[in-house]
């Protein structure tokens, strides 16, 4: 008899409950800032992508509102057909001058956009190398393109080598996160530029976690590390982390942009962004370059955080970003943790498996321009009266 599909489903949900590792989504009720409320309680929020604190930002909302006012919500069609607007065209603009490129495309996600972009670029014939905590779009983006998934311990800029040097001959595509979304370090964007044009590979970054917060006037880490289009000539970023918007975009050359308008199935056959998120990104866009002290309060309370955390003797991680985990290890213990802050008035999410490896279940603590030093004051008094046996 041929297994039936649910009961197989159900009986993998089960055992993920058995394990500690069920994951719900939790209903906010209200959010104010960094303040959230959920089942009648005010919380601190730590642990939202909104690194800028621009998610609430009057000047974003009257943006959107006018927008809908004017062209109504829904695209109404892919952009290909009739759904590319003139906010589309006007975001798009802001977005090759902010990061440096010649020419941008937008996607309705940022897994719509490293899906399209890796399938364009890549079959059965190329050759795919990651780092190892790449995000999981960039796998799943790598293996749906046909091509061989090849993967290199994180960061290791001599595995990376040694991947490509096995390719041979074939068409290879290096991609990487410009800022890892659990760890909260930033890949070696020099050298891995540098190793590809020595082997004649493409470099892709993933910079969702880096725009808006890394380099100048925020145009993220790829400009942090002083790379230009040719060094790295495919960048993909996110709208919704630090700009407080939603969808994506891939930035570079007019070639590359044609191409992915042309052969993208994910931007050819998925209807626009609603045109008011594109009004509201570029007027996100244009706060977050122009408000440097946005990054600058951030980095400050990155480093009071740190020097607090690091004082408790808390198992912190080498990031210097917005992303803070403090890696637990065990998943009982960051279960119990992320529970004890929240009785405590902090919104903290236990990340596990299979998000991060069973052995290193942790607290992913972010920080937003939106907080205050008091806020991580009392989020370092309340981290200090956890249990001692579970956060060592």
């Amino acid at each position: 008899m041929r297994p039936d599909l649910l009961q197989s489903l159900a009986a993998r949900v089960a055992e993920r409950e058995r394990a500690d590792l069920l994951r719900r989504a939790r209903t906010l009720d209200a959010t104010r800032g960094v303040r959230v409320r959920i089942d009648g309680r005010e919380l601190l929020n730590f642990c939202s992508n909104d690194y800028l604190g621009l998610a609430q930002d009057p000047r974003i909302i009257k943006a959107l509102r006018d927008a809908a006012n004017e062209c109504g919500v829904g695209s109404t069609a892919a952009h290909l057909v009739c759904g590319h607007h003139r906010e589309h065209a006007r975001l798009e603009e802001a977005l090759c001058e902010w990061t440096g490129r010649d020419a941008a495309l937008l996607f309705s996600s940022g897994w719509l956009a490293n899906l399209g972009t890796m399938q364009a670029l890549l079959d059965r014939s190329g050759v795919c190398v990651q780092d190892k905590l790449n995000h999981a779009s960039l796998l799943d983006a790598a293996q749906l393109s046909g091509a061989a998934l090849k993967r290199y311990p994180h960061n290791d800029v001599m595995g990376a080598a040694r991947q490509l040097e096995s390719a041979g001959e074939k068409p290879a595509l290096l991609a990487t996160d410009g800022v890892f979304s659990m760890d909260g370090d930033a890949a070696p964007l020099r050298e891995l530029a540098s190793l590809c044009k020595h082997e004649g590979a493409t470099l892709m970054v993933d910079d969702a976690h880096g725009l808006g917060v890394l380099g100048p006037h925020g145009a993220g880490s790829v400009g942090e590390a002083g790379l230009s289009q040719p060094d790295a000539p495919v960048l993909m970023a996110t709208l919704g982390k630090a700009l407080g918007c939603m969808g994506a975009f891939v930035v570079g050359s007019h070639a590359l942009i044609e191409g992915l308008t042309q052969f993208a199935r994910t931007f050819v056959y998925t209807t626009a962004m609603p045109p008011v998120l594109a009004a509201a990104a570029y007027e996100a866009v244009r706060i977050a370059r122009e408000e440097d002290w946005r990054r600058e309060q951030l980095r400050a309370l990155i480093v009071r955080f740190r020097a607090g955390a690091t004082q408790l003797g808390l198992p912190l991680m080498d990031s210097t970003t917005a992303i803070q985990p403090i890696v637990l290890g065990d998943v009982e213990h960051a279960v119990q943790a992320s529970h004890a802050l929240e009785r405590s008035g902090f919104l903290v999410t236990a990340i596990r498996a299979p998000t991060v490896p069973a052995s290193k279940a942790r607290l992913r603590v972010t920080l937003s321009a939106a907080h205050d030093a008091t806020d991580v004051d009392r989020l370092l008094d309340a981290l200090a009266q956890l249990p001692r046996h579970a956060i060592t």
